[in-house]
């Protein structure tokens, strides 16, 4: 398969769909051949491996801990992310986990989906996420909780937006963008926060 690539980027294909499963740690148990082109691994550097083999280190922690808190309670989750494949480039895609369960009704795995971001969508979820690792990256430096700081920022920030974080990440990639998002990320709610907040329910 041929993989469009523009510098040190990966571009997905309208018709990419990238699929995996892993256990309850997030170890692989399976991977498709669309997530063995573009990760850059073979299947048997996949299968067993922790699903973070293809993290990016300038995703915001924050997003992750948010994504496994939501997948944990049962609930699916959709997400920009931002991959980095063997060979050091990089893949955003729009990713849908979900729990997997058993008869029993008990989470035994989770399964993803990933697709071909709305390009109109990441000028923003860049700037989101640039905002986001900058904050934490800070907030380690001060010897403070880089975690309740991003969380802080995001939390705020969606407040703003009377969104939670699943309609907001849905309704960038369906629309490309959100009206007053991009007032946002330049406000005082995307700086390092050092009150304390009671954070709501995402």
């Amino acid at each position: 398969m041929e993989i469009e690539r523009n510098g040190n980027e990966l571009i997905l294909h309208e018709s990419s769909l990238i699929t995996s499963k892993t256990d309850l740690r997030g170890y692989i148990t399976y991977a498709n051949f669309d997530f063995i082109a573009f990760s850059g691994y073979d299947e048997e550097e996949l299968i067993g491996h922790n699903h973070n083999i293809i993290r990016h280190p300038l995703m915001p922690r924050i997003i992750f801990k948010v994504l496994w808190d939501t997948i944990q309670s049962g609930k699916e989750i959709n997400a920009f992310v931002l991959n980095r494949n063997k060979e050091g480039l990089e893949y955003w895609v729009y990713a849908n986990v979900t729990p997997s369960f058993n008869a029993n009704g008990e989470i035994i795995g989770y399964y993803s989906v990933r697709r071909k971001p709305n390009p109109q969508a990441l000028p923003t979820i860049r700037e989101l996420y640039t905002n986001l690792t900058n904050i934490e990256k800070n907030a380690k430096e001060k010897g403070k909780n880089d975690m309740d700081a991003s969380y802080a920022a995001l939390v705020a920030t969606l407040q703003d937006l009377k969104m939670t974080h699943q309609l907001f990440f849905i309704t960038m990639q369906h629309d490309g963008g959100v009206g007053e998002f991009k007032k946002l990320v330049a406000s005082k709610y995307l700086v390092h926060i050092d009150k304390q907040f009671n954070y709501p329910a995402f």
